[in-house]
Parts: C-alpha cells; structure tokens; sequence
C-alpha cells in the first residue's frame, strides 16, 4: 500500500457548471494544500448539462491562476478517487445547513468504505451559501452575462450561453 498524503487534498463534485462557490472552496483549499486535485464526477441523480470533459475543460480554465490545482475526470466511489490521488483529506464545501445532514451521511459511509480518508468541511462564503448548479441552470436564460457574473466564473458564462442562450432582452 503506498503512503497517503495529508499534504494533497481532493475537493470532489460534478460541477455541472462550476460556480463561484465552488471556486471559493478551491481557492481556499489550495492555500491550505500544498496540492489540491479537484475530480470532476457524475451524478447519477443529476441530468448534466455539461459533458464531464467539458467540465474539466471549464474547471482548468477558471483554476488556472492556482498553481497547485489539477483537475481530474473520475468515475466510481470518491473515496477510491482520493487514495488513487495519493491523499487522505477529501475536502467538501457545505452550503446552508440544510447540506449538512447529507454531507454527514455521505461522510459515514465514506469513513466506512476507507477509514484511512478523513474529510474536511468548509462552509460556504456567506454571499455565496445560495448559489447550487441547479440556479444557475434556471436564471441563465433569464439573466444577463453581468448578473451570471455573480454567480459562476466569467469563463463559465459563454459556455452557459451555448446550452441554454437567453431567451429575454
């Protein structure tokens, strides 16, 4: 078995699209990572409007200024995921409380599945607490790219364009 790394964390999601409060879980975790590998799952609750290439593809661009985040497409159990990056810390973001009994759950099972993986908790900014990939996909064709703007990355915003254009003026 080879050595997990406490100083490598993976922040895991489906970030269909990436937002900025997924951004500020990533930019905050790299400050305290010497490596954070973020993986690009499916939810297999979910209908993705974006394919998993595209969203890595989106992840890589709006992580680009972090010169310690790589981005990884991954099936299967995260904690598989974590220990074949190399890492013991798998980071989750928490929004309002209402993810809290979820994310405890899903925490269980995980410590189950491999007691070796612990997992970190960040709470959400507090301006950003409301924001879920489910919103965006609803105002994107009610709102303007400056209103997008506050909620996901600007790299994001053209390829939200594509898959569901505005539909008022």
């Amino acid at each position: 078995m080879s050595e997990l790394s406490p100083s490598i964390a993976v922040y895991t999601g489906s970030f269909d699209p990436p937002t900025l409060g997924h951004m500020s879980v990533i930019e905050r975790t790299s400050r305290l990572y010497d490596k954070l590998v973020v993986g690009v799952g499916i939810n297999v609750e979910k209908q993705a409007l974006f394919s998993p290439d595209e969203r890595v593809q989106l992840l890589e661009r709006a992580t680009s200024h972090c010169g310690n985040v790589e981005v990884r497409e991954f099936a299967g159990l995260a904690v598989e995921f974590v220990r074949a990056a190399g890492s013991c810390v798998m980071v989750r973001g928490v929004r309002p409380l209402t993810d809290i009994a979820g994310e405890f759950t899903m925490m269980m099972a995980n410590r189950q599945l491999d007691p070796d993986i612990e997992t970190v908790f960040l709470m959400a900014d507090e301006e950003l607490a409301h924001v879920s990939s489910t919103l965006i996909k609803q105002i994107t064709p009610l709102s303007s790219d400056e209103r997008l703007a506050r909620f996901v990355p600007l790299v994001v915003i053209p390829a939200l364009r594509k898959k569901l254009p505005r539909i008022v003026e």
